[in-house]
């Protein structure tokens, strides 16, 4: 299917791409920590006929260099978009930390119609990288509503990687460490899926070796299911934090972060995923 693509400079730097034809279906595609537009990702969606948009959501002009007391309303904001642009039926689809995103914006917004959670939290975490004062420390949420810091677990600062000889660090042991030392918190962290009336596709992979995405997308679909409320799980226990769907290039080398699976795995698990995933965007879940 021909596309069009549009270079996006205002209310944040990102790329819109368009079927020729237009479409009712807007999806709002985010990356994780990396802080990359997905302009691959939105050109696969807008080629099954979809008008997807990608955005630097940290990082850019005028926003937080870290992944730090984010507004939810830069989410919200890119629905508003996507409805000026001819959308009716509104999906997020997002990428760890983008997940996060992704939960938390369908939460609050009961426009977002499905949210794909692509290696998912089920709790909100601090910062990851300095907050627009500059400063890392303390830890601070990764996320604002309406000016007020969203409740969130810190990580424990005692916390040393492997031996790893000066290779990529998993660093999926810190999470879970933190999530023992820090017990109290998080209940009130929890991402509260089942107050969202989006529909819910998690996909994850058992060798996740940044955080345990798997586990992670259990909580939320047994949060979901505790509710009635809808929700599908895809997974594959060899498979790592990055999924590939087909038309997708494998994801590039780290030099600093290990992320477990295997090209092979995480595009098994993509494949798998896919026709989910285009179901649920397309308001078939």
């Amino acid at each position: 299917m021909d596309v069009t693509e549009r270079e996006l400079t205002e209310p944040w730097k990102g790329v819109l791409v368009t079927p020729a034809r237009g479409s009712d279906i807007g999806v709002l595609v985010l990356a994780g920590s990396s802080g990359r537009v997905e302009r691959e990702r939105a050109r696969i969606l807008a080629q099954q006929g979809m008008t997807a948009v990608s955005i630097r959501w940290f990082g850019g002009p005028g926003q937080s260099p870290g992944i730090c007391e984010i507004p939810l309303e830069t989410f919200t904001t890119a629905v508003d978009f996507l409805r000026l642009n001819g959308a009716e039926h509104i999906g997020i689809l997002g990428t760890s930390k983008g997940a996060e995103a992704a939960l938390l914006t369908a939460v609050h917004d009961l426009r977002v119609d499905a949210v794909v959670a692509i290696s998912p939290t089920s709790r909100v975490w601090c910062n990851v990288g300095p907050g627009r004062d500059g400063a890392h420390r303390p830890c601070r949420s990764s996320w604002t509503w309406r000016e007020q810091p969203v409740p969130f677990v810190p990580m424990d600062g005692s916390w040393t990687p492997a031996e790893t000889d000066g290779g990529p660090v998993a660093i999926r042991g810190h999470y879970e460490l933190s999530e023992r030392t820090f017990a109290d918190l998080l209940p009130p962290a929890q991402i509260p899926v089942d107050k969202a009336r989006a529909d819910l596709l998690l996909v994850a992979g058992g060798d996740d070796a940044m955080w345990p995405s798997l586990p992670f997308a259990e909580q939320l679909a047994q949060r979901r299911r505790s509710a009635g409320a809808t929700v599908r799980l895809i997974t594959r226990h060899d498979a790592g934090h990055r999924p590939r769907f087909p038309g997708e290039g494998p994801a590039p080398a780290s030099p600093r972060f290990h992320y477990g699976g295997t090209p092979e795995a995480d595009a098994l698990l993509g494949t798998a995923a896919w026709p989910h995933v285009l179901d649920a965007l397309r308001n078939r879940g």
